[in-house]
């Protein structure tokens, strides 16, 4: 047992490198060449530190995630709705993961390097560009995430894709019926225009970055999967009602 929590210690540590080094690299490019608009953090600071799920649409690879580290760990540091100054980064919040697509994760050593910061990894079980419902989650990928769950919060972006309005893959709605998470959604904009599809080039500066996070999803866990998925989407922004809303606000950045 003392093996296992001397290894936790030091995968914690290197996690905090990283954050702390990516923080700083990026925290330029979210606050000072563009602007980051930030609400709703009174709906996550008195969270537990387990079983706490959020779901966002979903815009570039790695700059929605790098945000959501740095406004949690500012959070942690007792800040509101803003960054400010980020010495949060000397102790960031590191009890977080982030579902990503496995092939996404081995295309580049920085890929490598964000999976040891904390992706969850999973196979895609839909191929890219196909018209099919995104299916559920490889029984060895939900393991892994209600294994995170157990003591940790989890990022996922249940449309699998950078692709506004896409569907959404139902393995949410089976996690959540398995581990009935609290469940937090989050609505982001703008990283399409500010970055490239990656997240890690800027395209556009005085750009203006919003992430809302909004208060805790009522779900019943015992709903059919359809049901909770049509209650996320909705919840997220990207269902068929907002599409025909205010579809001009969004942009394809994914074929």
């Amino acid at each position: 047992m003392s093996a296992f929590f001397d290894r936790f210690k030091k995968m914690n540590i290197v996690r905090k490198l990283i954050y702390a080094v990516v923080g700083v690299c990026s925290y330029p490019a979210l606050v000072l060449i563009n602007k980051l608009k930030i609400s709703g953090t009174e709906h996550i600071r008195n969270l537990p530190k387990s079983n706490v799920l959020f779901v966002s649409n979903h815009q570039t690879y790695f700059a929605d995630v790098i945000t959501f580290l740095h406004i949690f760990a500012a959070v942690k540091w007792r800040k509101k709705n803003r960054l400010g100054i980020p010495y949060y980064l000397l102790n960031p919040f590191t009890r977080v993961y982030y579902v990503a697509a496995a092939e996404t994760m081995k295309s580049s050593w920085i890929s490598r390097l964000f999976t040891t910061a904390g992706a969850i990894t999973v196979k895609r079980t839909w191929a890219p560009g196909s018209s099919e419902t995104r299916k559920g989650l490889e029984i060895s990928d939900t393991r892994k995430i209600t294994r995170a769950l157990a003591s940790n919060w989890i990022i996922t972006f249940p449309q699998g894709t950078t692709k506004p309005f896409a569907p959404a893959r139902k393995g949410t709605a089976y996690i959540i019926k398995l581990t009935k998470p609290i469940v937090v959604p989050v609505v982001i904009n703008g990283f399409w225009r500010a970055f490239n599809k990656k997240g890690l080039k800027l395209k556009k500066r005085n750009v203006l970055l919003s992430v809302q996070f909004k208060p805790p999803l009522k779900i019943d866990y015992d709903a059919p999967a359809e049901k909770i998925m049509d209650q996320i989407m909705d919840a997220i922004e990207q269902s068929k009602s907002f599409m025909m809303k205010g579809a001009h606000h969004w942009v394809t950045v994914e074929p």
